[in-house]
């Protein structure tokens, strides 16, 4: 895992402007802190910061091939997990390697097929290749968008990297955030390609972009597509079982220590078990961590939808399959510590977090790290097999709007009240919500003569994977990388999403629970006490303690007369959330998004100084 940065220029020489890319590469550090290199020619520079995880003492980025007309150089973050299978056929085709490393691969797999090159690869990966034959860059990112990767055009040419920041660093991207912006960070929904930063796009999930003297072309290079699924439910339960077990095989490889994320869900727990089984077969046992909070288990309260704390699952998980865990405690002032609020927010370049949910997995991310470079986690298969409560309520599932959202507020109207009220209505959040919800919908892929509930099960299934995955792989991408972890996602995997799109939703709850059919498939791992689990989202800490400590420091904030977050807070909102004292009533959560929003904004505002166009 790495990051990367390039910069094309049709104009100039940029041999002689390396100190920017250097600028540029280094704001990387966090994505790669084990090495860095740069490569420039006159109209192409590349950068790469990298964490070694395969062939420690080959692999260096970037990655030049010299030909007869012309030098073909790569900078490559991630992983291709069938690189072995690739390496293996470009060998008979008369391909020379000097590494063991996945990078080679992409770069003669490139000299070998060309762009068609994306359609063999299997993995996370984003990539930018420069094709000094042709004066080309070729951008790349991996069907699911795992990987992030921006651009933004300049004159004469783009630059690019894996993370925003990398591209503020050049002097030609200006830090501005307009209406659409902010509009963005305020609904809570990741929209592909968006990328707030005026100007600036991300490269949506299975996307390839070409630059040439031409000008830019973006195209899709895979989409999910409706099938007829034929298999019954036992066959499903097979097929389903034997394309987890080759996903979990192929993402263990690494010549790192390797852990899982084990919260004691079925997602995780069919991760650890299946990831302890493989490596039992070569003697090795497995490591697993999770995150609490100091008297989380003993003071716990149970709500509509978190239902059970998690060590207790966790802990029987790793007892059944004999993994050594981990279980990392924080207290309040772990969690609200304004040091760690602000690494969150420089991880994600954005105001976006999720409070004291993105500090715990930024803490536990550096607490596995002094153990491990490489840890699977269960991303995903809520999205894929319908595991949210909204899922199955008869009311969410019939309303228009982003059903995590109407499921949060109560209805389909997206506002944001601790906004100032002239910005509220500049942004028209409601009908911002509304067009993007139905541009989604529109796009979903489904058989002709499907009934309207079939048709509604693959909305709502499209919708999860098209426009709330991205937002959870963001965050994990982000966070671990700022702590130098690599995850990985074994449910990502497109051959498991294509396959899961496909299975009537009848079966997803034969046994009418959420997700049966993953229970069913993964039963041989997963202990019954963890089958039997209802499910219970990432958990926040319940401790009045932290919430009061919001409140001291969104105070702080109220002290300054001239602090630049009441642009766009609302004064008065801010002044009553930090005053009222925390209880458990209706408002709470309202007045507890208000008090993460404010403090992230603040941090935000003075870590970028952003010109925003009101």
């Amino acid at each position: 895992m790495c990051g990367i940065t390039g910069w094309v220029s049709y104009d100039g020489d940029l041999t002689g402007r390396r100190h920017l890319l250097d600028r540029m590469t280094a704001t990387m550090t966090g994505r790669g802190p084990d090495a860095g290199g740069t490569w420039s020619d006159r109209h192409a520079a590349l950068g790469h910061r990298r964490l070694s995880i395969i062939d420690l003492a080959g692999g260096a980025q970037p990655m030049t091939a010299t030909t007869a007309d012309g030098t073909v150089a790569l900078t490559y973050s991630g992983e291709v997990y069938n690189f072995r299978e690739l390496r293996g056929e470009l060998r008979a085709r008369g391909h020379r390697f000097t590494t063991a490393s996945d990078t080679e691969v992409v770069l003669r797999g490139y000299l070998e097929w060309g762009d068609a090159l994306v359609d063999r690869l299997t993995g996370m990966y984003a990539f930018g290749l420069w094709d000094g034959r042709t004066e080309r860059l070729l951008l790349v990112r991996d069907r699911l968008g795992i990987k992030p990767l921006y651009f933004h055009p300049t004159p004469g040419g783009l630059v690019f990297g894996s993370e925003p920041k990398a591209l503020l660093a050049h002097p030609d991207v200006r830090a501005v955030v307009d209406l659409d912006g902010l509009r963005e960070i305020m609904l809570g929904v990741k929209t592909p390609g968006a990328a707030v930063w005026k100007g600036m796009r991300e490269l949506p999930p299975a996307h390839m972009a070409v630059l040439d003297r031409t000008g830019l072309r973006e195209r899709s290079y895979w989409q999910l597509r409706a099938t007829e699924h034929a298999d019954g439910r036992e066959a499903t339960g097979g097929h389903l079982s034997a394309l987890l077990e080759g996903s979990v095989s192929e993402q263990l490889v690494a010549d790192v220590p390797l852990c899982t994320l084990l919260s004691g869900g079925l997602d995780s727990s069919a991760i650890t078990g299946l990831a302890a089984r493989e490596l039992a077969y070569g003697g090795e046992a497995l490591r697993s961590f999770s995150v609490d909070f100091v008297g989380h288990s003993e003071h716990f309260v149970p709500d509509g939808h978190n239902v059970s704390p998690d060590t207790a699952y966790a802990r029987a998980v790793a007892d059944h399959v004999g993994a050594r865990h981990t279980n990392l405690v924080l207290d309040p002032a772990a969690l609200a510590d304004a040091e760690v609020r602000r690494a969150c927010v420089a991880a994600r370049d954005l105001p976006v977090g999720r409070g004291d949910m993105d500090h715990s997995l930024l803490l536990l991310f550096r607490a596995v790290r002094a153990h491990s470079t490489v840890a699977l986690s269960g991303e995903g298969a809520d999205e894929m097999f319908g595991g949210y409560w909204w899922f199955h309520d008869p009311a969410v599932r019939a309303s228009t709007g982003f059903p995590w959202l109407t499921a949060a507020t109560g209805t389909a109207r997206q506002e944001r009240t601790f906004l100032r009220p002239d910005l509220q209505k500049a942004l028209e959040m409601p009908e911002f919500a509304e067009h993007r919800y139905r541009e989604a919908v529109a796009a979903t892929p489904v058989l002709d003569g499907e009934s309207a509930d079939r048709r509604r099960a693959r909305e709502l299934l499209y919708l999860h994977v098209t426009r709330s995955l991205g937002g959870m792989l963001d965050r994990k991408d982000r966070l671990s990388m700022a702590a130098g972890l690599e995850v990985r996602v074994p449910f990502c995997d497109h051959r498991i999403v294509e396959y899961a799109y496909n299975i009537p939703w009848p079966l997803h709850v034969f046994d009418g629970r959420e997700k049966s059919i993953l229970r069913e498939a993964t039963r041989h791992v997963v202990p019954e006490v963890v089958r039997r689990r209802t499910k219970s989202p990432y958990p926040m800490t319940q401790d009045i303690r932290y919430v009061e400590a919001l409140q001291r420091q969104a105070r702080d904030v109220l002290a300054q007369p001239d602090a630049a977050v009441f642009a766009l807070v609302d004064r008065q909102a801010a002044i009553r959330a930090a005053a009222t004292p925390w209880d458990t009533s209706a408002n709470a959560p309202g007045q507890r998004l208000l008090l993460e929003k404010l403090l992230d904004l603040d941090v935000w505002l003075d870590l970028y100084r952003p010109e925003l166009e009101l």
